[in-house]
């Protein structure tokens, strides 16, 4: 018996026909899915809300109104109000944001049909990592921006450590995001994201500071995401005497919130 000279060689060299099908490199899956999850999120009217309009808003009304205490010895109001409104812009795009997105994905199919493609779980939740970073980047621009027209203007000494909260947060809520999103049912999951919002937002340590609050919850309120976030900020951009307290109360709700998540989050 004789054997084919050609035998156990492909027919046709690689390359021969485009395209050429399989996986593709995992960093233009990570690109083009962080892509689309940004452009998804800018091109949205109730993420813009949720994400810009509603803090501006707030920025320019609590800097120009005598509508929220502040504590004493604080010169201009712009100083203390602006990183309080990083923190809730944080918040808003990567907790609530995040969360009602991937409720509404697992409702229509969306998360399913990823998972059946050649992206892996981890690179899903990695893109959506990017995408909120990015979004928060754009965020800080727009909204540090709008304060420093309005005669903010913080401490350089606090920046690199600004930064670091920034990130930190982000990790921190979008976790809890996921973990919220990936759990109920969309409905649930809207509804529940905007009172967890609304009540972080009162008496979270974003629009009043902890000398404000009442025993119990000032006490309470550094040790909840967006406290430590707030007062984190606000330390660091107004006195430029960084802490790494809220480093480590926003990674220890990441670490919770990511262990829970892989166990609760589902596909539908």
């Amino acid at each position: 018996m004789t054997t084919s000279p050609t035998a156990g060689r492909p027919r046709f060299e690689p390359g021969t026909f485009a395209p050429a099908p399989g996986r593709g490199k995992t960093g233009t899956m990570l690109f083009t899915h962080a892509r689309t999850e940004i452009g998804l999120t800018l091109r949205h009217g109730e993420q813009i809300l949720l994400t810009l309009l509603i803090p501006l808003a707030l920025l320019v009304g609590m800097s120009l109104l005598d509508v929220v205490p502040v504590p004493d010895g604080v010169e201009h109001r712009i100083d203390w109000v602006t990183p309080r409104i990083l923190a809730l812009a944080v918040m808003s795009s990567a907790f609530t944001g995040q969360a009602i997105a991937l409720g509404f994905d697992r409702r229509y199919g969306v998360l399913k049909r990823l998972a059946a493609t050649a992206l892996p779980r981890w690179l899903l939740v990695l893109g959506k990592l990017v995408a909120a970073l990015v979004v928060v980047a754009v965020q800080a621009v727009v909204l540090g921006g709008v304060a420093a027209a309005l005669g903010w203007s913080p401490s350089p000494a606090g920046l690199a450590a600004a930064l670091v909260y920034l990130v930190a947060g982000t990790v921190a809520f979008g976790a809890l995001g996921v973990l919220l999103g990936g759990a109920l049912r969309a409905e649930a999951v809207l509804a529940l994201a905007n009172i967890v919002w609304f009540a972080l937002l009162l008496a979270g340590g974003i629009v009043l500071g902890t000398d404000a609050l009442p025993g119990f919850l000032a006490s309470v309120v550094p040790y909840l995401p967006s406290g430590a976030l707030a007062e984190g900020l606000t330390t660091a951009l107004t006195d430029g005497v960084p802490s790494w307290t809220p480093v480590a109360v926003l990674a220890a709700w990441a670490a919770a919130a990511t262990a829970l998540a892989t166990r609760t989050t589902k596909l539908t």
